[in-house]
C-alpha cells in the first residue's frame, strides 16, 4: 500500500483523528495508529497532530503504508452473500467462498430487520432501538454490524443513512441516524455544542452516596487492557469527563436503578465513571471490579446500560426530537426480579449542563 492523502469530508467535521481512522481503516489497532501518529508518518495538512486532533472538512490526511499486516480493508459497500461489507462478493474472511443466497434474500432479511428497530422517523432522521450485543460499525472479526446493515436502505440517489453517534456493542437503545448530508452535518454540530441531552439507565450493586452527584474525571485509553482508565489532568491523551447520576430506586442496600446524564461523550465514559466511584454496571466484562460478588438469582449476567432518551433539535429547525427506548429483555427481567416500576420519574433529565 502507497501514501494516500486523503480529504475529510463535510459530514466528518470535528470527528476525532483516531475516530476518523477507525471509520476508514476499522482493522487499523488504536496502538498501531499511535505509533504511526507519535512518528509523524499521519499529518494533517501536513502539520503533525495528535489522535485526539479534531478535523475540519476539506483538510487532507497522510495516510502512510499500515504495514504489520494491517493493510486498509476495502471501503464499506454493500452487503455480500454472506451479509459482510467491504470484502470481495460472495468472500468471507481470508478469501474464503461464501454460500451463495438468493439474489436479494439477505438484502431484504436485513431492512426488514432495520426497520423493525425504529422508533422515529421522519424524511431527514431515524432514530434506532439497537439491541444488545449488535456492534455499531465494524472491526476486526465483526462482519454484522449496523453500519453494514445501513447499505440496505440507500436512496434512490445511492446516497446511505450515516451514524451521527455510536454506542457500545452491549449497551441498548437510542441511537441516531442521518438520513441526508445536511442532517448529518448539523446533527453532528449539535453533539459538539452539546445541545443533544442523553439519558441513559443502568444497573449497579449497591447504593451511591450521595444519592444524585456529579462525577469528573479525565480519562485515557489503557493498552494493555483496552479499556479506559481514570488519568491524571495534563497526562498524555487525557481527556475531561463529566456525569452525572441519580439514584431512581434501590433493592434494599443490594442493587440501584441509576439514571445518567453524560455531559461529555467520551469512550466507555459511563461505565468507567461508574467503575471509578464503587458502582460498576451490573454484567460489564471489563469494568466490573467487585471481588466476589455474586449476580442475584433471576439476572442474566449481561451489561444493565441502555441509551433511555434522546432528546435533540431537528436538523431542520422544526422542534425537537425527543425518544425513548424500551427496556431490553435482559434488563426488564432484572427490573422485573427487582421490583422496580420503569415508567416512574426520571430526576436526572433536568440536570445542570455545566
Amino acid at each position: 500500500m502507497a501514501v494516500e492523502l486523503k480529504t475529510v469530508s463535510e459530514d466528518e467535521a470535528g470527528m476525532r483523528l483516531d475516530r476518523w481512522f477507525k471509520l476508514h481503516y476499522p482493522d487499523l489497532s488504536f496502538g498501531h495508529l499511535q505509533k504511526l501518529v507519535r512518528t509523524g508518518q499521519v499529518r494533517v495538512d501536513g502539520g503533525r497532530v495528535k489522535t485526539s486532533t479534531r478535523l475540519d472538512p476539506g483538510q487532507s490526511v497522510r495516510v502512510p503504508p499500515l504495514g504489520d499486516g494491517e493493510e486498509a480493508p476495502a471501503a464499506p459497500g454493500a452487503p455480500n452473500a454472506a451479509g459482510r461489507t467491504g470484502s470481495a462478493a460472495g468472500t468471507g474472511p481470508g478469501g474464503v467462498p461464501a454460500k451463495a443466497a438468493r439474489p436479494g434474500v439477505k438484502v431484504n432479511d436485513d431492512l426488514a430487520f432495520l426497520r423493525s428497530l425504529i422508533l422515529y422517523e421522519d424524511k431527514d432522521v431515524m432514530v434506532l432501538n439497537k439491541p444488545f450485543g449488535l456492534a455499531v460499525q465494524g472491526g476486526s472479526g465483526t462482519y454484522r454490524h449496523l453500519d453494514g446493515l445501513l447499505e440496505t436502505m440507500r436512496d434512490k440517489d445511492g446516497q446511505k443513512p450515516r451514524l451521527v453517534h455510536r454506542i457500545d456493542k452491549d449497551t441498548s437503545g437510542c441511537l441516531l441516524v442521518a438520513k441526508t448530508r445536511l442532517a448529518a452535518s448539523v446533527l453532528a454540530k449539535s453533539f459538539r455544542s452539546r445541545e443533544a441531552r442523553k439519558v441513559y439507565w443502568a444497573l449497579v450493586p449497591g447504593v451511591p452516596k450521595p444519592r444524585q452527584g456529579r462525577i469528573s474525571t479525565y480519562l485515557a485509553r489503557d493498552e494493555e487492557e483496552e479499556k479506559m482508565r481514570v488519568a491524571r489532568h495534563g497526562e498524555d491523551e487525557a481527556s475531561h469527563a463529566v456525569t452525572y447520576y441519580a439514584v431512581v430506586d434501590q433493592a434494599a442496600q443490594k442493587m440501584s436503578w441509576l439514571s445518567l446524564k453524560p455531559v461529555t461523550g467520551r469512550t466507555h465514559q459511563l461505565r468507567a465513571h461508574l467503575a471509578h466511584i464503587g458502582h460498576p454496571i451490573v454484567g460489564d466484562p471489563k469494568y466490573f471490579n467487585i471481588e466476589n460478588w455474586e449476580l442475584p438469582g433471576g439476572l442474566q449476567n449481561k451489561l444493565h446500560l441502555l441509551a433511555r432518551r434522546l432528546v435533540i433539535p431537528h436538523p431542520r429547525g422544526q422542534g425537537v426530537i425527543d425518544v425513548s427506548a424500551p427496556l431490553p429483555p435482559h434488563m426488564a427481567q432484572s427490573f422485573a426480579v427487582l421490583g422496580f416500576d420503569a415508567s416512574q420519574y426520571d430526576p436526572i433529565l433536568e440536570a445542570p449542563e455545566g
